[in-house]
């Protein structure tokens, strides 16, 4: 096998750079508009672009020439590394965030689009940097989007081929990838204008409608507000709650309603699932809400259908302390911090399919304990799930548990309390933001020590990058010729 071309990667890291820079400057207006210092973005502006386009101008490597797997896997990872450091530069040169290891957490938590924070008095913050804050949650999230719909595919990370069988998705992305990345944005966009009228129809003023969007589309859970969502009114707290389920949905459901293939939309079994399984856990919870407090059906129906998405999509807005919740209220939401919303969508965790082809493998196991000459293969969508994908999502979600155990461990030694230490190491390999205890939907991670929040930090990149993308670089195999 031949050596890795590093002169691609460099391409790739000088333009992500760029890109990084070019965001930053949609800040300046916002910081004029408010009389606000434009000095930290201007520099950080300088910080990102100049080194970025030098290796990006300098380096004899043509952008599209095609790139080997190992190279993919490695421009992936050290992309997302470099975009988070990047994003932290605002944060730095602004001294708004004390400390380069608090800058860095932000950053990684908002181009995750984890919604964890280290801030105790978000309100305080100027306009500039928490707009910055909510747009690093919007880019992480399309960001997301052509990274598990376009790119993981053609590297064939783990169990990403699923979108083979999603009819002849695979053939129409491959050739015509730049076609279908426009479609892409063209929803995502979609669904950005449109939050941002309905919530501003509600009363929210335009700057927070602007970053509450940025926040739910992404599925990040960056607030501008101590209090996340629950100063606003029901109207509004319905409308986030939809689109989070909405950002949670896989793009390619969107994809096809765009091409209306509306009987490929209806074929789609995680997305049934998906539909189910929130409905489910809404009207548990909300069961239990209503036994458990003096809560009337209408607000135990909407704090319950908020965390619950919330929670499931990975996005980790609140609108009430889950903390305060009856004990099974409050166990079932840490169980739905490791489910995660559709494959091909903002969401992190372990994902729908994954969840239902699990099931699909347990029913198989009692039909064949019952008849052992019987042949069952594993469909999904009407499509047989090859065995090599099939054994795949087994190993993903061993390596998510373990990853999630190690976690902990690291973070219970370091000082932190064990029931904050899982909840923290759960909601970061999930990206979804809040965990337990003081560090709950209502809380944040200022009292965490620099172990724990870079044990964070690593577990938020690995979620997001699927682990499989990660853990290559530190197989021997990866680095031989």
């Amino acid at each position: 096998m031949k050596t890795i071309n590093v002169k691609s990667v460099l391409k790739i890291i000088g333009l992500t750079l760029m890109i990084t820079a070019a965001f930053i400057i949609f800040c300046i207006p916002v910081a004029i508009i408010y009389a606000e210092p434009i000095a930290p973005f201007l520099l950080a502006f300088v910080t990102a672009v100049v080194p970025g386009a030098a290796v990006y101008f300098f380096t004899p490597s043509p952008i599209h020439e095609k790139i080997t797997t190992r190279e993919g896997y490695l421009s992936v990872t050290l992309g997302w590394i470099t975009l988070v450091l990047a994003g932290s530069l605002p944060y730095l040169f602004s001294n708004t965030i004390e400390g380069f290891t608090n800058s860095f957490f932000e950053s990684v938590s908002g181009f995750t689009t984890t919604g964890a924070s280290i801030l105790t008095d978000i309100e305080s913050m100027p306009r500039s940097i928490l707009f910055w804050r909510s747009l690093t949650h919007w880019i992480g999230g399309i960001g997301i989007i052509l990274l598990v719909i376009i790119i993981l595919p053609t590297l064939k990370v783990g169990g990403y081929n699923l979108f083979s069988l999603e009819s002849s998705l695979k053939h129409k992305i491959l050739p015509r990838t730049k076609s279908v990345a426009g479609v892409m944005l063209i929803i995502y966009l979609t669904l950005t204008v449109a939050e941002i009228i309905l919530l501003s129809a509600g009363g929210m003023d335009l700057f927070d409608s602007i970053c509450h969007t940025f926040g739910t589309v992404a599925t990040g859970g960056f607030s501008t507000k101590n209090d996340s969502i629950a100063g606003y009114s029901g109207y509004i707290q319905y409308v986030i709650a939809l689109f989070m389920f909405l950002a949670a949905t896989s793009y390619v459901v969107f994809y096809y309603i765009v091409k209306r293939s509306f009987s490929t939309v209806t074929a789609n079994e995680e997305f049934w699932f998906y539909l189910f399984f929130t409905t489910a856990s809404v009207v548990v919870v909300t069961m239990l809400l209503l036994t458990g407090t003096e809560r009337s059906f209408e607000l135990a129906f909407r704090h319950s259908l908020f965390e619950v998405v919330s929670t499931i999509t990975t996005t980790g807005y609140a609108t009430n302390d889950y903390t305060m919740w009856p004990q099974a209220a409050y166990i079932v939401i840490f169980l739905l911090i490791f489910a995660g919303g559709s494959t091909g969508s903002t969401t992190g965790g372990i994902k729908m399919a994954r969840h239902l082809i699990t099931m699909k493998n347990l029913k198989n196991t009692v039909i064949r304990l019952q008849h052992p000459n019987a042949i069952t293969p594993v469909k999904l969508n009407h499509k047989v799930v090859p065995d090599s994908i099939n054994s795949l999502m087994s190993v993903f979600i061993q390596l998510y548990i373990i990853l999630f155990i190690v976690g902990t461990l690291i973070m219970v030694i370091s000082g932190i309390p064990a029931d904050e230490a899982a909840g923290a190491s759960a909601a970061s390999i999930s990206c979804v933001g809040p965990g337990l205890g003081a560090s709950g939907n209502m809380g944040n991670f200022a009292h965490f020590n620099g172990v724990s929040k870079y044990t964070m930090m690593l577990l938020m990149i690995i979620g997001r990058l699927e682990i499989f993308t990660f853990i290559a670089l530190f197989t021997r195999s990866f680095w031989k010729k």
